[in-house]
């Protein structure tokens, strides 16, 4: 069987069901983390149906966009040229694409959940990715939000904890690695792990 053409099978089809976005819904957590920023150059990584990578390209960030749903990309580029930007995007897996090492100012991961093993790959490469002076950003359902919280993966495998998170990027120097409760109406909430993490200048 082959896994990686089973999750994007799995990935067009989720995109390619839902009407096209119009709208870009920002994460709060990717918000308030970005406006401390300079903008400078960013890959975001899983970027799906690209909201993210517009919404930091009009804040002047130069942004790479990498997802391995062709469906997604597509509705990505729709996207960006709805709002009248540019983004560079590519059409890669994560457990195989390859970044230039140390040339990102700013890198996001924002709800990408797989598999521990697939996770502490990709944020390997991630963490590779990151400049002198950058940031690298993950954003997740923590784990108690499969009890505790609302909507996300159903799955406590691909779940995890900001202390997770912070253990899998050496190099880096954790800033932030928090559970965070996001009100969504009626009384519930979504729980997630923030995690920001910077490489030194020296």
């Amino acid at each position: 069987m082959d896994v990686g053409r089973d999750r994007r099978a799995h990935w067009d089809e989720r995109h390619g069901a839902g009407d096209p976005i119009e709208l870009i819904e920002i994460d709060p957590s990717l918000e308030e983390e970005v406006v401390r920023l300079t903008p400078g150059r960013a890959l975001d990584l899983g970027s799906g149906a690209g909201g993210n990578a517009v919404w930091l390209t009009q804040r002047g960030w130069r942004v790479t966009g990498v997802d391995f749903s062709s469906v997604g990309l597509e509705r990505a580029r729709a996207l960006a040229r709805a709002h009248g930007v540019g983004v560079d995007w590519v059409l890669a897996d994560l457990l195989e694409w390859r970044p230039q090492e140390a040339s990102f100012d700013l890198v996001t991961l924002v709800f990408i959940h797989m598999a521990p093993a697939d996770r502490r790959a990709v944020h390997r490469m991630a963490v590779r990715a990151v400049a002198p002076g950058g940031t690298l950003l993950v954003v997740g359902h923590d784990r108690s939000n499969l009890v505790e919280g609302t909507g996300g993966p159903q799955d406590p495998e691909v779940l995890f904890t900001a202390a997770e998170i912070a253990s899998e990027l050496p190099g880096l120097t954790i800033e932030r690695a928090e559970t965070v409760r996001r009100p969504v109406g009626d009384d519930r909430y979504r729980i997630d792990a923030v995690v920001r993490a910077v490489r030194s200048v020296s």
